[in-house]
């Protein structure tokens, strides 16, 4: 069995706004990307155009519709992976030693070459974050890109992992979060970041920030102007011709002639 390190020098992570998050899988996408060309044995995917398609990816979204206690109901994207947790049960159980944490910065990783593809680890970990690869027959997890941010050929702002640097709505940040003076344990700080499941005991680094209160409207009916009536009694044409309509024969009018007479008189 692998063993955890005490300490690590740093707590590198993820932080995920779920307030910001709009759910267009674009860090799905471009951590598909890249962690398929670099890292490690390609994601595959097994009938992509078929009708059962299926595939390894490292990060997922998922959306839920939550009903406040006040207020309209909500749909809140939830993005999931790796949480690189401190104390990580993934990498206690892992019989080869292929699972294990980094001590300069704690980031959880597997060793391909050491992994035997028993699942011992996809089943210890509480959050579903590991995935076999069905074609390599080794686990898959969240590195969190550490061949992009130690990679002194990229130029410095993307030194960062690809889901983080490709998020349009600035939703996931990167940084030390054993570091309290950090970008990232700031913004924990100042909107109550929060652990997922921290029942479980994991400890996990990454850190996810509630949504903000919706401000509340008084229900206003849109529509309401535009289904009011634009006169109480027709005029013109409309009202002679609603008039005329009631002159029909059958509607209760005694005289119909001489009522059609006398409007043929008055045109």
């Amino acid at each position: 069995m692998t063993s955890l390190p005490e300490k690590t020098d740093r707590k590198l992570g993820l932080v995920i706004d779920l307030d910001t998050c709009v759910g267009c899988h674009a860090c799905v996408v471009s951590c598909k990307g890249w962690n398929t060309e670099n890292y490690g044995a390609p994601l595959s995917d097994q009938e992509p155009y078929g009708a059962d398609p299926s595939g390894t990816f490292l990060n997922r979204v998922h959306s839920y519709e939550v009903q406040p206690e006040e207020g309209a109901a909500q749909l809140i994207h939830f993005p999931k992976s790796c949480l690189h947790c401190e104390d990580a049960p993934c990498v206690t159980v892992c019989p080869t030693g292929a699972s294990y944490k980094r001590v300069e910065d704690g980031i959880v990783l597997v060793n391909e070459s050491a992994c035997i593809g028993c699942g011992l680890c996809a089943w210890a970990c509480p959050y579903g974050a590991r995935e076999m690869d069905a074609a390599e027959g080794v686990m898959k997890k969240c590195t969190l890109c550490v061949d992009r941010i130690y990679n002194v050929n990229l130029p410095e702002e993307d030194r960062v992992p690809a889901c983080v640097r490709t998020c349009p709505a600035g939703a996931r940040h990167f940084g030390d979060l054993g570091d309290p003076e950090s970008d990232v344990s700031k913004l924990v700080e100042e909107r109550g970041g929060m652990d997922l499941m921290p029942e479980q005991g994991t400890k996990p680094v990454n850190k996810y920030l509630p949504p903000r209160p919706k401000d509340a409207l008084d229900q206003v009916d849109v529509l309401a102007p535009y289904l009011q009536p634009v006169a109480e009694e027709p005029k013109g044409f409309i009202g002679w011709l609603d008039k005329a309509l009631e002159r029909i024969p059958g509607s209760g009018n005694r005289f119909p002639e001489k009522d059609a007479r006398h409007d043929r008189e008055r045109l």
